[in-house]
């Protein structure tokens, strides 16, 4: 999706309730009522009213749209705008894009936008052979308390992230040498570099057959409780040695997309990791990445349906 083909596919507001509701239908609407699922539409009301009790859903009813006052047009544009680049795009960027005069309704639509697709990630475990390591990331502090604060590895300045990369080894046919290709990836802000939190993560988002990767870390010392195998030899690349690869790529990458924002505070950090990782998981949909974006934005209404 682009600017031009936005145009063309929306030119009116009318034409994005036309979409949503479409959307809607087909991901099924059930009344909070009465879980009927049986549903028709109110052209005058824009809501889907029940064939059985007549409870009334609106169309933005249960999506990341609920309890906003924004035109749908508007939301589809911002989802135009995040889904185009691949980079970072900041809040106050998009408010300019937008020709919004207020700062806080794009600031706020732009953080539940990132906020579904962390949750779509979520459904998903990663599997096979897994990369974890751990980074740290500049945040927001105040200003009156910087210079009190310890600097280095471990700062009150940074936040941690747990990076987990879902990697594949294979064989060079011409070399006969042992490659690494990487399919997905999870971020994950922590508060700590224990044992048990990394214990956490990988029962919670890593399979537990799966072949996990790490440096010797003492914070990964006792993992071999959650996981079918636990490689803990990280010393190149040569046969039955692995490195971490992939991690420290995403590492790499992500700090330089975090550039793009002045300081991000510890509180929204999860979000513009989940924004990262949802893109990078998607970085070969093209222009389907809006399609999906979509999905993913009235995924909790059907969601929490079961």
């Amino acid at each position: 999706m682009n600017i031009i083909n936005f145009i063309n596919r929306f030119p009116d507001e009318s034409s994005c309730i036309k979409f949503l509701r479409e959307q809607r239908t087909k991901s099924g609407i059930i009344c909070k009522r009465c879980s009927c699922n049986r549903h028709y539409w109110l052209e005058n009301k824009k809501s889907f009213q029940c064939a059985s009790c007549g409870f009334r859903t609106s169309i933005k009813s249960g999506t990341v749209m609920e309890n906003s006052n924004l035109p749908i047009r508007t939301w589809l544009l911002a989802m135009t705008f995040i889904t185009a680049t691949k980079k970072s795009f900041s809040a106050s960027e998009l408010q300019r894009q937008l020709g919004m005069k207020r700062y806080e309704p794009v600031f706020r639509m732009y953080h539940k936008l990132r906020k579904v697709m962390g949750q779509r990630d979520d459904i998903y475990r990663l599997e096979d052979m897994v990369e974890y390591d751990e980074a740290f990331v500049g945040k927001a502090t105040k200003a009156k308390s910087q210079n009190k604060l310890k600097r280095g590895r471990g700062s009150q300045k940074q936040s941690i992230v747990a990076v987990m990369a879902e990697s594949t080894v294979l064989e060079n046919p011409e070399s006969g040498k042992l490659e690494k290709s990487c399919r997905y990836f999870k971020m994950k802000k922590i508060k700590n570099l224990e044992a048990k939190t990394a214990q956490g993560l990988v029962k919670e988002f890593i399979d537990q057959d799966s072949v996990l990767q790490t440096d010797k870390s003492t914070t990964f010392s006792d993992l071999g409780d959650c996981i079918e195998v636990h490689v803990r030899e990280v010393s190149g690349t040569d046969k039955g040695h692995f490195n971490l690869k992939w991690v420290h790529i995403a590492i790499s990458n992500l700090k330089k997309q975090l550039q793009t924002y002045h300081m991000i505070s510890e509180r929204m950090m999860q979000n513009y990791l989940d924004e990262f990782s949802y893109k990078l998981n998607r970085k070969y949909f093209g222009q389907k990445l809006f399609d999906r974006l979509i999905i993913a934005s009235i995924y909790p209404y059907w969601h929490d349906c079961g």
